[in-house]
């Protein structure tokens, strides 16, 4: 519709012509690293062979254990910094016969930052820091992106798109992005970047029928549960 020489999809074909070739030439061990998100790689892993380790992003998951789909690991280690995912693996005869797996949580209030990075950042940020500091508002419960269904800054930001653009129907992709802001604290334009810096800025209104808007929540739909 809004890309009509666009097609995507998992393309499991290819991925397994890649997981054979790479075997073909003697490779022990096949790793993947994905953005399309972990509920998409757990049905990509179910669709494929011979595919050891799939190092999963994009829906921000932090999977204490790995997840097992047939003979494949899926790995998720959150976002934003907020943890690093150490894998050792007991690789014989081309096979992983055992693994170990932690997932490290980062605790950046004990690190010593940077010195040169952080002033490097410190002096990017200044033009804008008034900017960033000015209070819009005050919530009144907590306001978090944390779930692939839907959080209360999704609510409220279908809200606003629903009134700055005078539409019946607002969308917002629900998945893991950004800091939540706790009940009672004010909302600043820092917070507002933070949950909504992809593509809102430049949120659009649309008109579309029910059967394509049909198809557009049955193929996320599909994307995740299937």
């Amino acid at each position: 519709w809004m890309m009509p020489d666009w097609s995507f999809g998992i393309r499991e074909e290819e991925v397994q012509a890649n997981i054979d070739a790479v075997r073909a030439e003697g490779a022990e061990l096949v790793v993947l690293l994905s953005h399309n998100g972990f509920d998409v790689d757990r049905k990509l892993a179910s669709r494929v062979t011979g595919l050891d380790v799939i190092l999963t992003g994009h829906t921000h998951d932090a999977l204490p254990e790995p997840v097992k789909v047939g003979k494949t690991l899926l790995v998720a280690t959150g976002s934003n910094g907020k943890f690093v995912s150490r894998l050792d693996l007991d690789v014989q005869g081309g096979e992983v016969k055992d693994f170990r797996y932690r997932l490290i949580p980062i605790f950046s209030d004990v690190i010593a930052p940077d010195a040169e990075m952080a002033a490097l950042v410190e002096k990017v940020r200044a033009p804008y820091a008034d900017e960033l500091a000015r209070e819009l508002a005050t919530t009144e419960t907590l306001l978090y992106r944390r779930g692939n269904f839907n959080g209360t800054f999704d609510d409220l930001i279908c809200d606003a798109l629903l009134e700055q653009r005078e539409a019946q129907i607002a969308l917002s992709p629900g998945f893991r992005w950004g800091t939540s802001v706790p009940a009672g604290k004010p909302i600043t334009v820092e917070d507002l970047h933070n949950a909504t810096s992809m593509t809102y800025p430049a949120a659009y209104r649309s008109e579309m029928t029910g059967a394509m808007l049909k198809d557009i929540l049955e193929d996320v739909a599909d994307n995740l549960f299937k």
